[in-house]
């Protein structure tokens, strides 16, 4: 068979025989709500949803699970006799942010990801976020088309594989559910991947499979795990293929305080073995961090890494596996950095390792921007790709809560919009807060990557519009207006007469004249607007208002009939043109329209 390398990496070796092949690692992706979760739970039969933050996995764990089980669940689907793999390690990424840059050596942490995708729902904000980082990773994956079961008229077959699910079903509800099915088909095409129903792909590395299923029912969840192992031995043997008693390599998957302990670890191991007592080097977020580990902590067997209370100890662990590890000095360490055991080779050597791979995941920063804040080195980085789609400079960007010189930066912005920390994932600490409501700085947090940048999108607008809405109090808003016939009702001091505003709004205390040939006359000042006997401050195109004008006399300077246009001074009728031209009304830009051609007849430049 041909070595495909689908992630990004390589692990080959010589050790191709099966002690030496490590478990493939799985990332579950997708939007919130479209069962990201259950799905993960029906497959480790456990619940570890409750107590998250809404419907959202907060953080990722990772969940081992043996080939026997799998065949056991996948039950005709697999013949464990097939598979030299030891099973599949589900790691549960939350809101997909971190698993962008949960990386190992360079490439995707996970070899292989599963794309939870509503059937009902389709793409959703989050999908389209999880694919651009599954293109980005170059990591192969399979769509788990979830909630089959809520097809109308859906008759369920707990735990089967879909096709025999759906021979059980009315010839509507099979119908009904392929519509949606192919709308996903159709919806992955738009985004660039050819895709088909999994039975009916011929080449699995030109095409994606979708599968059909129910995290609810079981229905298709088979079928999903026999895909994932069938991918995995058939593409990534070679890939899994590891040195065994090589020096461990893993990436930091959360920092947590475990009583005991002080600050743990929890860590996937992707390549060799980490033992106890082992130097080890942990990206930090300051420096990398040379400690010796204490104690190694692995969950039970299917038990969840994130919620799992009672460890026990071990001497060491091999790839492909989530461990906690207990060590000094590690409240410094960051999620998604590398973990590298020094063994045979100086700290030194492991530390220049470590920051080279850092550098990678190093975001650009600007002269002028707003401040980002994130819990894990991989929502910092999606959170840049994100802003930086949205055209959003970043003036500083790190792992960590909110502190006091966050704010103190976000202070020093050139731009009143840039004074704003955007914080995903994490807390505004004690000591920031009194910080915060002294500066004029302000504050998003959410958990959700894109709902935290539309926040922000949306505050920018709101005072962008708040300012144009101040500059347009202000500004001299154009108008033409006719004097009407026998509507004179006084000569001078001033002037009072009938007119009809034809295009604009008429303001009082503006400045009026007439175009003689291409030149603007001024013939007096408006002091006065009467409409229906009622003083008014302004008139708008279509009425009919007496007005009172210092300095002509009706029969010199102006007569009944004139067209009349208010004064617009040129820095005006610039920023009118340029910054509010979609702020005023048509008839206002109608009569801007005409009052700029004739003024630029005479000077081609004027109000430019």
């Amino acid at each position: 068979m041909v070595a495909i390398t689908f992630s990004g990496r390589s692990h080959m070796t010589d050790h191709t025989h099966a002690d030496t092949l490590r478990t493939p690692i799985v990332a579950v992706l997708g939007h919130v709500d479209h069962g990201k979760t259950s799905l993960l739970d029906t497959i480790r039969g456990s619940a570890v949803s409750e107590g998250e933050a809404g419907a959202i996995t907060q953080h990722i764990g990772a969940t081992d699970i043996p080939l026997d089980t799998i065949s056991g669940m996948a039950g005709e689907l697999i013949d464990p006799s097939d598979f030299d793999l030891p099973g599949l390690l589900f790691i549960d990424t939350p809101g997909h942010h971190s698993f962008s840059t949960l990386r190992a050596r360079g490439g995707a942490l996970a070899d292989i990801a599963v794309l939870v995708v509503d059937v009902n729902d389709g793409f959703q904000p989050q999908t389209e976020e999880a694919i651009d980082i599954l293109r980005r990773t170059g990591t192969p994956f399979v769509v788990a088309a979830n909630k089959a079961d809520t097809t109308p008229g859906w008759n369920p077959q707990d735990g089967e594989p879909i096709q025999k699910s759906m021979e059980a079903q009315s010839e509507r509800a099979k119908s009904m559910l392929d519509e949606n099915l192919y709308e996903i088909i159709g919806q992955l095409s738009d985004a660039g991947f050819s895709a088909d129903l999994y039975w009916r792909v011929q080449d699995f590395q030109k095409n994606i499979g979708v599968v059909p299923l129910s995290a609810l029912t079981g229905e298709g969840v088979p079928d999903l795990l026999t895909v994932l192992m069938g991918l995995s031995q058939r593409f990534m043997k070679e890939e899994m293929a590891i040195d065994v008693t090589g020096p461990g390599e893993g990436t930091v998957l959360e920092v947590k305080d475990e009583r005991g302990f002080g600050a743990t670890v929890d860590t996937v191991v992707y390549d060799g073995v980490i033992r106890n007592g082992d130097t080890i080097v942990v990206g930090g977020q300051n420096e990398p961090i040379v400690t010796e580990i204490r104690a190694l902590l692995r969950p039970r067997p299917l038990a969840e890494i994130r919620t799992e209370k009672e460890f026990e100890k071990v001497g060491e662990i091999g790839a492909a596996a989530g461990v906690k590890i207990a060590a000094p000095d590690l409240d410094q360490a960051m999620a998604g950095a590398p973990v590298r055991v020094v063994r045979d080779r100086t700290a030194d050597q492991v530390i220049e390792e470590g920051k080279a791979e850092l550098a990678e995941i190093e975001v650009e920063t600007a002269d002028n921007g707003v401040v980002v804040k994130a819990d894990t080195l991989g929502s910092l980085e999606a959170m840049a790709n994100a802003l930086r789609e949205a055209e959003v400079p970043i003036l500083r960007a790190e792992v960590g809560d909110i502190a006091p010189r966050d704010i103190a930066v976000a202070e020093t912005a050139n731009q009143d919009e840039h004074k704003a920390i955007l914080g995903f994932n994490v807390d505004l600490l004690k000591n920031a807060e009194s910080d915060l409501e002294n500066a004029d700085v302000k504050l998003f947090k959410n958990e959700v990557i894109y709902q935290l940048v539309e926040d922000y999108e949306r505050y920018v607008e709101e005072k962008q519009r708040a300012q144009q809405e101040t500059v347009l109090d202000k500004v001299v808003r154009p108008a033409r207006f006719r004097i009407l016939p026998d509507h004179t009702f006084r000569q001078n001091d001033p002037a009072v007469v009938g007119v009809e505003i034809i295009s604009g709004t008429l303001q009082n205390n503006r400045n009026v004249g007439y175009f003689e040939g291409n030149e603007f006359e001024r013939v007096g000042d408006l002091s006065g607007i009467q409409k229906q006997g009622d003083d008014v401050d302004e008139a708008r195109a279509g009425e009919r208002v007496s007005i009172a004008i210092d300095g002509p006399t009706v029969g010199r300077g102006i007569e009944e009939g004139d067209t009349l246009w208010t004064e617009v001074p040129e820095k005006h009728a610039k920023i009118l043109e340029q910054e509010l031209k979609e702020e005023i009304t048509a008839d206002e830009r109608e009569a801007l329209q005409g009052y700029l051609e004739t003024r630029r007849k005479r000077d081609p430049f004027w109000g430019k």
